[in-house]
């Protein structure tokens, strides 16, 4: 008896998919290092100026960029861990 099921096989790229997702990531990680390191030079000279308004924005900008690092990374480990379950499928 012939069993019918999709061919897995048939579908490719899943190499050239993790490289365009890893280069995309890293260019990601790469501007929220760049922000994280504008914005605490930011609040620094705000600070010490006394302009407690950018200082703020910029404490905010910082959290921001660090939340967006955090969010690539996990970004970068769930879409491997994807393509390692579709391989398997």
């Amino acid at each position: 008896m012939n069993e019918v099921g999709p061919d897995f096989g048939a579908v490719g790229g899943a190499g050239d998919l993790r490289a365009i997702v890893g280069a995309l990531l890293t260019y990601a990680l790469i501007v929220a290092v760049l922000m994280l390191v504008v914005s605490a030079a930011t609040w620094a000279i705000a600070s010490n100026s006394g302009s407690w308004h950018t200082a703020q924005r910029a404490k905010v900008g910082c959290l921001v960029a660090i939340g967006g690092a955090a969010l690539t990374g996990a970004a970068l480990a769930w879409a491997n861990w994807l393509l390692d379950i579709g391989a398997h499928l």
